[in-house]
Order: structure tokens, then sequence, then C-alpha cells
């Protein structure tokens, strides 16, 4: 059966299923389950009646108290809006957060990357952590027909922290990971024509992206800094995420095929 990454809306551009990648035990992630996007604030009529008909159902918003008021998610039939900022408030949070580094194991320099040393310090969070842990709980409890959605502005930052955080505990590998943060970039550049890529031209995008260059290492300041600091996923999530083995082997029971 063939299935869309891209689901066609009018107003978000980056909506997009994260099932169909494999596991490194052959295993492939459920398809119609688990979405991730960008803004919600202008979602049509139309697309509201095809995300009740999708059974989305949970609406985790990650995006800031400023972004939310100015432009507040629209919601659609029986969804479960969850506000889940990632990014804290407190300015304090970040010299408090340093304490956590000299329990880790190795932390990965991720100094001649931006954006991956941002995403480091956000997973090193104790605010964002929670948030993280939130989003886990929510896939956890969501009933077999229904799926859900998280998302922030551009579906890039904040989402592809959590994609990468969800892929891995399905058991999906690094580089794919990277490409799947990489197609928001591909996205947007179909953006300005409004008319999104086919199946076949995202196949083609995702082959050729180089996930060792730029902006490819970039979502590694999430996956090598687990790995680096608690030495493989499922410690870091009964460690920091609270969680335990019973709750990761659920996970891959719901969401692997």
């Amino acid at each position: 059966m063939a299935h869309d990454r891209i689901v066609a809306l009018d107003s978000p551009m980056n909506f997009r299923d994260v099932g169909g990648y494999q596991s490194v035990t052959g295993k492939t992630v459920k398809w119609n389950k688990i979405y991730r996007s960008d803004s919600l604030s202008s979602l049509t009529a139309r697309d509201q009646v095809k995300l009740a008909k999708m059974r989305v159902t949970v609406d985790c918003d990650l995006r800031s108290e400023y972004e939310k008021s100015s432009s507040p998610d629209i919601s659609w039939p029986d969804v479960e809006y969850v506000d889940l900022p990632v990014y804290s408030d407190n300015v304090n949070d970040a010299q408090n957060n340093r304490s956590i580094y000299r329990f880790l194991h190795h932390i990965p320099d991720m100094h001649n990357n931006f954006i991956g040393r941002i995403y480091q310090q956000t997973l090193l969070s104790s605010h964002s952590q929670e948030m993280f842990a939130r989003v886990f709980a929510e896939l956890l409890e969501l009933p077999a027909d229904e799926a859900l959605v998280y998302h922030c502005s551009a579906g890039k930052d904040r989402t592809g922290m959590v994609s990468a955080l969800i892929l891995m505990a399905l058991g999906v590998d690094d580089d794919t990971i990277a490409r799947d943060y990489l197609l928001t970039n591909e996205l947007y550049d179909f953006a300005v024509s409004r008319q999104l890529p086919s199946n076949d031209e995202i196949t083609q995008m995702v082959s050729k992206m180089n996930v060792t260059k730029g902006e490819g290492i970039a979502i590694r300041g999430i996956t090598e800094t687990v790995r680096g600091g608690w030495g493989d996923f499922p410690t870091f999530f009964k460690k920091v995420l609270g969680f335990n083995d019973d709750d990761l082997a659920q996970l891959k029971r719901m969401y692997l095929d």
C-alpha cells in the first residue's frame, strides 16, 4: 500500500508522516500514527476536516508563550491541545543546567556547529527534558485508532529534536534521522510555488542529501549527545525522561510493524 509522507493541507507546508522509516532491526515505523508539522495557526476549514478524518486527536504545541499568543493553533473536531514549550522562558535555566555535565560520560564537541550546539544545550535542559518526556507520555497513551501531531513554527528545530528522539526510540539509524531533519529545507524550496513534491521527488531528494556536511550534522547535537552522555537511548529514556524498559518495549510495539 502506498503512503504519502507529505500530507497536503491548504496552510501548513511541512506537515508530514513520520512513518515508513526502517529500524536497525528491520521493522518499519507505522504510517498514519505520528505526524510532525510547522505552524497550525492558519488551518482552513478543509484542513480541519481532513485532520479529523485522519483521526489526529492530539496536538502537541512545542512553541513559546509569545508564539502561541500571537498565532494560536486552530483546533479541529475531537483534538486535545497539549501545551509543551520546548524552550524555557526562565533565563536562569541555562546556568542551573551546567551541573548536569559532570555526571555524563562524554559530551560531543559541537562548537563548530552553531545549530548543533543549540540542540545539545536544549537536550541538556531539565525544562526541555520534561517537555520531551511529556511527548512520549502522550504517545504511550494514544489509542490504537488515533494519531498525534507535534509542531513548532517552521517544523524544523524543536520539531526536529522531538523527531530525532522518537526515531531513536524506535531504533532508526542516525543517517535516516538526519535526512528526515533535512527534508524540511527541501520542502520550503517548494513553498513559493505552493506545489508539494511527489513521493518520487521526495525519494530523490532524500537520496541526494549529504548528512555529513553543513546542516546535516546539526541534528547530531541530539543523537550523539544522547549516546555520548548516557551511552545509549534506553539509558537516556530511563534516567532522563523517567520511563522504564517496559515503556520502551510498549512504544516499539505500538509504533513499529
